[in-house]
């Protein structure tokens, strides 16, 4: 293994692993919610009749959107990460993540972004991605990827 190999492995530990810390902590609960519902309808009295329903999220997911828009881990380009992967469904997504190593924390970013972001204006993103496991997979891969370059991080 070449020292600029080894370097560029190092420098992506150092740039995304204060970030991933952060978000290990949701491990548990994301585990703890994968394939069940994580929103709500908000139905109060008669909000049927004169307005439009909106959807009332569980707290946790909110600290854990909150807490990933804090990081360094959103890709604005996040598309092209898609275009570029041929992504196209969530079963090709989790195939993605699971082949996923240190280089291609791109990847994971961007699957990250593609949910977080688009769930600012469909909501349903944020739902789906603790149902289908998305966000429980992305975390543990990046998780896994770090601690195999460098040592074991807490849950």
């Amino acid at each position: 293994m070449e020292k600029e190999d080894i370097a560029y492995r190092q420098q992506i530990v150092d740039e995304y692993k204060p970030d991933v810390e952060k978000l290990i902590r949701y491990l548990p609960w994301l585990e703890e919610k994968a394939g069940q519902k994580v929103s709500e309808t908000f139905e109060g009295s008669g909000i049927r009749e004169s307005s439009i329903t909106f959807p009332v999220y569980d707290s946790t997911l909110m600290s854990f959107i909150k807490e990933v828009q804090r990081t360094k881990l959103l890709d604005r380009n996040y598309v092209y990460v898609y275009s570029r992967n041929r992504i196209r469904t969530a079963a090709d997504e989790l195939k993605l993540i699971d082949r996923s190593g240190i280089r291609d924390m791109d990847v994971l970013r961007g699957i990250l972004s593609k949910y977080v972001m688009g769930g600012m204006t469909k909501g349903r993103l944020w739902t789906e991605a603790v149902q289908n496991q998305v966000f429980l997979h992305v975390i543990r891969k990046m998780k896994e990827n770090i601690e195999f370059w460098d040592k074991p991080m807490m849950t």
